[in-house]
């Protein structure tokens, strides 16, 4: 796999030198959100990770290679590709091998992450258990990329239209810590309270780090 991963060189010195890299995630620029507020929401993340000092590596797959921290000019393009796909675990190999383009889900980009070597990923909301599960069986690949793969993922909880009960459930089962920063209770991915509460939470940077 690492022969179709291209890291970009921004991204490859932060890593040589040990800098801090944050990836992020490109199925909120292809499918989540329309043009251009696509655009500024993507260049407004990766300036707030910098802004902390950290290098933003956005992930998605551009021409069947995946590509590791996009230029501004490849943020553009699937800014605007109606015809980009929305890629998870089970569409990546296809997506490679017919040099498709399309975003990342938080499973394909936690697994893309992890080749390149990238221990952090920030992303809005995850997805999770879907209302009606027990006639569906409409689970997220992304509740067990979390359990598989070694990535932290910093978000603010799973989307909001899930049912939440049944995902936090569903990760406990998986054996995935959920841990809250700053809250005791899971937020609800635009909301910061969901009434479920958390038995893992931190206060600082020091304890999450640990």
């Amino acid at each position: 796999m690492t022969e179709l991963i291209t890291t970009g060189p921004e991204i490859e010195a932060a890593l040589t030198e040990r800098r801090p890299v944050v990836a992020l995630e490109s199925t909120l620029i292809t499918h989540g959100l329309p043009f251009p507020e696509n655009l500024r929401c993507a260049r407004n993340a990766q300036d707030q990770i910098r802004l902390q000092g950290a290098t933003p590596a956005t992930i998605a797959v551009i021409d069947g290679q995946i590509r590791i921290g996009l230029e501004d000019a490849e943020l553009e393009r699937i800014s605007q590709d109606n015809s980009a796909s929305k890629l998870s675990r089970h569409d990546l190999a296809t997506a490679c091998a017919r040099g498709l383009t399309g975003g990342t889900t938080v499973a394909a980009t936690m697994i893309c992450a992890r080749k390149a070597g990238i221990a952090v990923f920030a992303t809005g909301g995850i997805g999770g258990v879907h209302r009606g599960w027990n006639s569906t069986l409409d689970i997220s690949a992304d509740l067990q990329e979390l359990a598989r793969t070694q990535v932290t993922v910093v978000c603010s909880g799973a989307k909001s239209l899930l049912d939440l009960p049944a995902t936090i459930e569903m990760l406990e089962t998986l054996g995935v810590p959920v841990v809250g920063f700053g809250t005791d209770e899971l937020p609800a991915f635009f909301s910061a309270q969901s009434g479920i509460s958390l038995h893992q939470f931190v206060d600082n940077l020091t304890e999450a780090a640990d």
